[in-house]
């Protein structure tokens, strides 16, 4: 077995799309664009709305089809007509979807979100994964040997931290996208190769993004980053550490921004060969690239069909 700071990445596509397995939370999104957030009693009406899959894991696994890759997201949905037209949209997408809630009638996590559009700043409601507790299934060990890497977003951390353990026992790299720190996650660090936190993400005793960076590393994570919004991105490895510039744009919305920088940083990383210092800031350029381009139009989805920018502040919401 390689050595951990040499993880494998890339060396099972060639000729091939490579392949993702994203395991984590699945939302139904309805965003919508206002001029500014109701205050308590008032109503404003949107300009626009989006209503479309969502959640970490989902964005990054749209993101990474996007690009040319092969994704499943093993999450939790339920057979409630939410839940199977959150399904179809992904499957619209290129994305397979592997529910591990298919017989719960139960409705989908919802997120409302609201996008302020002078700013491009969001607020959010939502329930998250609290809907469903979610086991590993049967055929994990399956599912992760028909992958070339795993990116996980600390959603259903049982079926996470089981995951990325048959992740690690296969050789296949695993990818942590760090949103925040949930109950768990130091049962999922052991069997992580690189981990791309916000500067949301506090682990215990950690207040700023070098206290993360040397968490995750005395954690057995060899790479790591933490992304600041359109402040350069801090990144640490084996061999030393820097900063990776953030793209300049013009913000119409940051919803979704810190997803798509996984989806694509997970896709740059399985198409690479040995990640080594040069090859880890190189991926987190392009997917720094891919999210700042993603904030420049409203909602999560219309990055992809190359939609034109909307007035907004300059610098891109990479969280």
């Amino acid at each position: 077995m390689p050595r951990r700071d040499e993880v494998p990445v890339g060396e099972a596509v060639n000729g091939r799309r490579p392949t993702g397995l994203f395991v984590g939370l699945c939302t139904l999104d309805v965003i919508q664009l206002v001029d500014h957030v109701p205050a308590s009693d008032e109503k404003v009406t949107a300009r626009e709305q989006v209503v479309a899959a969502g959640g970490p894991a989902a964005n990054a696994a749209a993101t990474f089809s996007h690009l040319g890759g092969a994704a499943r997201l093993l999450t939790a949905l339920g057979a409630h007509p939410l839940g199977t037209e959150v399904t179809a949209d992904l499957n619209r997408l290129g994305v397979t979807v592997s529910d591990l809630a298919a017989d719960s009638v139960a409705p989908p996590a919802v997120s409302c979100v609201l996008v302020t559009a002078a700013s491009g700043d969001r607020a959010v409601a939502s329930t998250n994964a609290s809907g469903h507790r979610v086991g590993p299934p049967d055929n994990l060990d399956a599912l992760v040997a028909a992958c070339d890497i795993a990116e996980f977003d600390g959603h259903h951390m049982e079926l996470a931290v089981a995951a990325a353990r048959a992740a690690r026992a296969a050789g296949r790299p695993t990818v942590l996208d760090g949103g925040s720190w949930k109950d768990g996650t130091q049962r999922l660090l052991p069997s992580i190769d690189v981990a791309v936190c916000s500067a949301d993400f506090h682990p215990p005793g950690a207040s700023t993004p070098a206290d993360t960076l040397r968490f995750l590393r005395e954690h057995g994570v060899p790479w790591a980053a933490v992304s600041r919004g359109g402040q350069p991105l801090l990144w640490a490895g084996p061999g030393g550490g820097g900063t990776v510039d953030v793209p300049s744009v013009r913000v119409a919305d940051t919803l979704g921004a810190g997803d798509v920088l996984h989806g694509a940083l997970t896709h740059h990383l399985a198409v690479r060969g040995r990640l080594t210092s040069a090859a880890f800031v190189a991926a987190l350029r392009a997917a720094a690239l891919v999210a700042s381009r993603s904030c420049e139009s409203f909602g999560t989805r219309a990055w992809m069909r190359g939609s034109t920018e909307r007035p907004g502040r300059r610098s891109p919401g990479a969280d």
